[in-house]
């Protein structure tokens, strides 16, 4: 029995040192654009039944009650949180945030596409928009040399002014992909989320339609960290981990004690 609880314990501490890992990383990203805070999930792990309820406890009855020990517990996932983070202005014309649901698409090295809320875009040396890391975004947008005055309106449309023309140019469209289950997208480095079987295939439309939120030109999302909640949630992980640790100095001192009785 010691044994078994020193396992539960351990359990416990590798769980813990989990969770603490999701909150120092949303702690870290608390000033990271379009950044979304993860929260981890716990699970039981499996139980030992010694005794079944229901089972015979003699020819003429039957237990009414089971005998089942846990062996401890697991982080079973992590979840996204997908609440907005406050809009922020900037006043650069390509800074874009989304006030909605949806994500900007973004051509990653070797033909992959990447999923984005973070819209500090800027132009390439060719006049391309593209992400700071010099991915083109998607569908591709060229800015041509001498265009001044930028638009991009609610629904995505490009448009700009040309030296010389009295009427703006309409460059493009930006398109918004959505997900039915964002939640499966799979996180990866420099702000991008990729597409899994879990998620579904990018359904992609026009920004304010289907339920796509509005891109809003000069502006870029924060990231929906709340330092209050992840230093109150850091305080109850340290507290589990304490008491997990206790609990094995606890069953060390019961082995000890078996060890010299014995």
């Amino acid at each position: 029995m010691p044994s078994s609880a020193l396992h539960v314990a351990r359990t416990g501490l590798e769980a813990q040192d989990a969770r603490m890992r999701v909150i120092a990383n949303n702690l870290a990203n608390v000033g990271t654009t379009g950044f979304k805070r993860d929260r981890a999930n716990f699970a039981t792990l499996a139980y030992q039944d010694a005794r079944v309820a229901g089972q015979q406890s003699s020819t003429e009855t039957a237990y009414a009650t089971g005998l089942n020990l846990g062996t401890g517990v697991g982080v079973q996932s992590t979840t996204r949180i997908a609440t907005q983070g406050t809009l922020q202005t900037t006043g650069n014309s390509l800074d874009l945030a989304l006030d909605g649901d949806g994500y900007f698409q973004v051509a990653l090295p070797g033909g992959q596409l990447g999923y984005t809320r973070a819209g500090n875009f800027t132009r390439s040396s060719e006049g391309q928009l593209v992400t700071t890391q010099g991915y083109v975004v998607q569908p591709p947008i060229t800015i041509p040399e001498g265009a001044t005055a930028i638009s991009i309106s609610d629904d995505g449309i490009v448009s700009a002014q040309i030296a010389g023309q009295t009427e703006s140019n309409e460059l493009g469209q930006i398109t918004i992909a959505s997900f039915a289950n964002p939640g499966g997208l799979q996180a990866a480095a420099d702000n991008f989320l990729l597409e899994t079987g879990a998620s579904g295939a990018a359904q992609i439309g026009i920004a304010g339609e289907g339920g796509r939120g509005n891109i809003r030109q000069g502006m870029l999302e924060g990231s929906n960290v709340n330092i209050v909640e992840e230093l109150v949630d850091m305080i109850e992980t340290q507290r589990a981990y304490e008491i997990n640790s206790k609990m094995i100095s606890a069953v060390d001192e019961m082995l000890r004690n078996a060890n010299q009785t014995l």
